[in-house]
C-alpha cells in the first residue's frame, strides 16, 4: 500500500497532540498530553521545553502504533505549534538554557515601552507588520540573552540558537541536523521583513540580536528533513510547518482573499486572507504571512484575544464555580440575559485593537443576585465581545460583498456561543464538519509537498459545513449589549498604554 495519511504534530498552549488524517480530512487517531503551565512571577508565562519535547515522542509513538495497528501507512509530517514563544538552546548539547517564554507572558512590558519611545512604532510595524508589544519573540529573545549569564556572548559566538516552538521540535526531530522554520513562524518574531522576507538586520539591530541564532526560513510547505530513526522506527519526512493560527486558517480553507476564520482555544485569533498583497491595517491589527508555498506568498489581517477559553477555564480551575468547561453552555442558556453583568478578561492585558498590556481583568454589575450562572455567562459572552471588537476593526480595514466567519478550536463545539456570536455580529457563523483545523492545516501542506495533493486550493475543496448560526438578535437589543461591554472595556484601560502601572 502506498502510504498516503499525514501525522500532524499541534503543539500548543495547553497540550501536545499527534493525529493522523487522510487526505480528505478525516481523522480517527489521537493522541494526546496535557501541557502544565508555569507561573514564576505575576504575569510571567513559561513552559518547560523539555517536557514539550518528552509529550511529542510520546504521543507521535502512541498514534503511529495505532496506525500501525489499523494498517495505516503515513507518508510525512506536519507541525503547528503556539507562536512566538521562545526558546534558546546549546547547539552542541541541544539543551535549553531557560524555560520557554509562552506568548502569554508579560515580562517585557517595560522593555517593549523603551523600544517604543527610542524607536517610535512606525518602522517596527511598516517592516514586521506588527505592533510593539510582549506578545512577540524578539523582547522574549533579548530577555534571555540579557538574563541568562553567559547567554549573550555565546550567542554572538555562535553556540546558541533561536527558534519558536516549531524550530526547536525540528532541530530535536532531526538530531539537531535542520535549524529551521517557517515564514509564518519568522513573521510573529517582530524581526522578520515580511517584505523582503528575510531577517532584517535593522530589526535585530533595534532588539539586539545576534544573527547567529536565527533560523532559516523556509515555505510553509518544504523539505525540512527527516526524523532520526532511532525516535520512531523509521525515518519520516517533515513537509510542513506553519503557526497554530496560519495552519487553522488553511484547514478551514481560507485559501482565497476575503475569507475569515477564528480560532477559539486559550486565546481568540481572527485571521482574514488579503490575497497577494500585505493590507496595512488603520485600525491596530498586525499585517502577517497567511502562508508561502511554491514561493507565492498570501498575506493576512489579524486580530489577537489573549484570553478566550482561559476564561472559562479560570472560572473553573482558579475561582472553581464550575466542575467543568461544559456546564457554560447549559449556565448561559438557562438565563434570560446577562442581567447586567460583563467580564472584561484583561488577565494579561488586552490584544487587539486596544493592545493595552498594562490592563487588568474585571467583573462589572455584581449585585446581590449574581450568582455563578451571572459570571460563567459574562466569561463566555467576554469572548464574543472581543471578537465584535476584532471584526468591527477587520470590516473598517477590509472591504468585501459579503462576511461569513468560519469557527473552530474547542469553543466551536458551544451552540449557544455560536448563536451570540453571530447575534452580536450580525453576519453568519459556520462551523466545519472537521473541527480540528490547526492540525488539518499542518496535514494539508504535508501533503501538498509531497505531492499527494496537487495545491492548497484542491485541500480546501474538502472543507465541509456542519452547522450555520444566522443573526437572529433585534439591532437595538445588539447596541444595548454592546454598550454594557464598550463601558466595562473602558474601565480597565489605562489612560497611558506606554506608562506602566505601580
Amino acid at each position: 500500500m502506498t502510504p498516503d495519511h499525514i501525522l500532524a504534530i499541534d503543539q500548543g498552549t495547553t497540550s501536545t497532540r499527534a493525529m493522523i488524517f487522510s487526505l480528505s480530512g478525516d481523522c480517527s487517531i489521537v493522541a494526546q498530553q496535557e501541557l502544565p503551565q508555569i507561573y514564576p512571577d505575576d504575569g510571567w508565562v513559561e513552559h518547560d521545553p523539555e517536557e514539550i519535547w518528552r509529550a511529542v515522542v510520546t504521543v507521535c509513538r502512541q498514534a503511529l502504533a495505532q496506525a500501525e495497528a489499523k494498517g495505516v501507512r503515513v507518508a510525512g509530517i506536519g507541525i503547528t505549534n503556539q507562536r512566538e514563544t521562545t526558546v534558546v538552546w546549546n547547539r552542541s548539547t541541544s539543551q535549553p538554557i531557560y524555560n520557554a517564554i509562552v506568548w502569554q507572558d508579560r515580562r517585557t512590558t517595560s522593555l517593549c515601552d523603551d523600544v517604543r519611545r527610542a524607536e517610535g512604532e512606525e518602522t517596527i510595524a511598516a517592516t514586521s507588520g506588527l505592533l510593539i508589544d510582549p506578545y512577540f519573540s524578539a523582547s522574549k529573545l533579548r530577555w534571555i540573552l540579557d538574563q541568562v549569564p553567559g547567554a549573550r556572548a555565546q550567542a554572538e559566538a555562535g553556540e546558541l540558537a533561536f527558534g519558536t516552538i516549531d524550530s526547536f521540535l525540528l532541530w530535536r526531530l532531526t538530531g539537531g541536523r535542520v535549524h529551521a522554520t517557517d515564514v509564518t513562524n519568522a513573521s510573529r518574531t517582530m524581526l522578520f521583513n515580511i517584505h523582503t522576507q528575510q531577517w532584517d538586520p535593522q530589526l535585530l539591530e533595534i532588539f539586539q540580536v545576534p544573527p547567529a541564532l536565527l533560523p532559516e526560513v523556509r515555505d510553509c510547505a518544504a523539505d525540512f528533513g527527516t526524523t532520526s530513526p532511532d525516535l520512531f522506527g523509521v525515518s519520516l519526512p517533515i513537509c510542513g510547518i506553519a503557526g497554530d493560527q496560519q495552519a487553522a486558517a488553511i484547514g478551514q480553507g481560507c485559501i482565497e482573499a476575503g475569507m475569515i476564520k477564528s480560532t477559539y482555544g486559550t486565546g481568540c485569533f481572527v485571521l482574514l486572507n488579503t490575497g497577494q498583497a500585505p493590507c496595512r491595517s488603520n485600525h491596530r491589527l498586525l499585517t502577517t504571512i497567511a502562508y508561502r508555498v511554491q514561493g507565492q506568498t498570501r498575506y493576512a489581517l489579524e486580530g489577537s484575544i489573549f484570553v478566550a477559553g482561559a476564561a472559562i477555564q479560570w472560572i473553573r480551575d482558579g475561582i472553581r464555580l464550575i466542575g467543568s468547561s461544559a456546564e457554560v453552555e447549559g449556565l448561559a442558556q438557562g438565563l434570560d440575559s446577562n442581567r447586567g453583568v460583563f467580564m472584561v478578561p484583561a488577565f494579561t492585558g488586552l490584544g487587539a485593537p486596544h493592545w493595552d498590556p498594562h490592563a487588568r481583568g474585571a467583573i462589572f454589575g455584581l449585585t446581590r443576585d449574581t450568582g455563578i450562572a451571572e459570571i460563567a455567562r459574562a466569561a463566555l459572552e467576554s469572548v464574543g465581545y472581543q471578537t465584535y471588537d476584532l471584526m468591527d476593526a477587520v470590516q473598517k480595514d477590509y472591504t468585501t460583498d459579503s462576511w461569513t466567519l468560519r469557527v473552530d478550536g474547542g469553543m466551536a463545539a458551544n451552540n449557544w456561543f455560536l448563536q451570540f456570536l453571530a447575534d452580536l455580529l450580525a453576519i453568519p457563523v459556520e462551523r466545519p464538519r472537521v473541527t480540528e483545523t490547526t492540525a488539518l492545516g499542518a496535514a494539508w501542506l504535508a501533503a501538498v509537498q509531497l505531492g499527494l495533493l496537487p495545491s492548497l486550493s484542491a485541500a480546501g475543496e474538502y472543507w465541509q459545513r456542519e452547522a450555520r448560526f444566522t443573526p437572529q438578535c433585534e439591532d437595538a437589543r445588539r447596541q444595548e449589549m454592546l454598550r454594557g461591554w464598550q463601558l466595562a472595556v473602558a474601565r480597565v484601560l489605562t489612560r497611558d498604554h506606554n506608562q506602566a502601572r505601580h
